[in-house]
């Protein structure tokens, strides 16, 4: 009879043994994808925000038929004594790359997983509202300008996407991307060389002056503030609650450090009452 119970007992351990063994290996499965430390989960509302609210579009059609105003009020007061531009950004204010920052999410991987991939599909929608614009603003005898932080190598992928979609002035003249510089400053003084430049458009402030590049949230807060009239005039701003140098600031533009460390960040710099 002990025998049996002893078999009974040795029986009972083992089979606990192996389920706490089995839920353990659960356990340190998901912790491996532990939301608050995923590479790119913390996109996910951002990414659902402009894939998937009506606001995200009425905010880009507000901005572009803000534009339209102040372009038609600017050719009524100037004319075309010289000739005019505009510049745009491309990413997230010409085209739209949720689906890149999407695949970031559901692979749970950070940029530059899969951004050869997006870009060698050259199949990016354009963000809502701009085409019109563009197209309007050309037949007004507006140039159009795309200063972007694309690296060079994605030239020909860029200018397949823009021709594909029919955006005006895509061509390698009217395209200017990263080289060594990320600052786009230079850029636009060679543009502003033959032409005046009566706009700018974009979803990062850097789009618009250096003087807000590698700044802390603060500083630009108090910049921003300090041209409060140009918003809505001669800078037109579009929403990205993806990524941008917002989010740089956030760590001190030191992209390194670790996922659990940027969410310690976030976490940090949120305010509550």
């Amino acid at each position: 009879m002990k025998k049996y119970l002893s078999i009974i007992v040795f029986i009972g351990i083992s089979v606990s043994l192996f389920q706490s063994c089995k839920d353990s290996s659960a356990f340190s499965k998901q912790s491996d994808v532990d939301p608050t430390l995923a590479s790119s989960d913390h996109l996910t509302m951002a990414v659902l925000y402009q894939q998937t609210a009506a606001e995200y579009r009425a905010l880009c059609y507000q901005a572009f038929n803000v534009a339209k105003y102040q372009l038609d009020q600017n050719l009524r007061i100037m004319g075309l004594q010289k000739q005019q531009a505009i510049v745009l950004d491309i990413d997230e204010t010409v085209l739209d790359n949720s689906p890149y920052e999407a695949k970031c999410i559901l692979e749970n991987v950070n940029y530059p997983d899969y951004w050869d991939e997006w870009m060698d599909a050259s199949n990016a929608k354009p963000v809502p509202g701009v085409l019109e614009f563009l197209k309007y603003a050309e037949s007004k005898g507006i140039e159009i300008y795309y200063i972007t932080n694309r690296k060079e190598k994605y030239r020909d992928q860029t200018l397949k996407n823009l021709k594909m979609l029919g955006f005006p002035n895509a061509e390698n003249k009217y395209l200017m991307l990263k080289t060594d510089d990320s600052s786009k400053k230079g850029r636009r003084d060679i543009v502003s060389e033959t032409t005046k430049i009566i706009m700018l458009i974009g979803d990062n402030l850097n789009d618009f002056s250096e003087v807000f590049e590698k700044k802390s949230i603060a500083e630009r807060f108090e910049l921003t503030d300090e041209i409060q009239q140009e918003f809505g005039k001669r800078f037109i701003v579009l929403p990205n609650a993806m990524y941008g140098e917002w989010e740089g600031a956030l760590y001190e533009y030191d992209y390194s450090i670790s996922s659990g460390e940027k969410y310690n960040l976030r976490k940090q710099n949120l305010k509550g009452f």
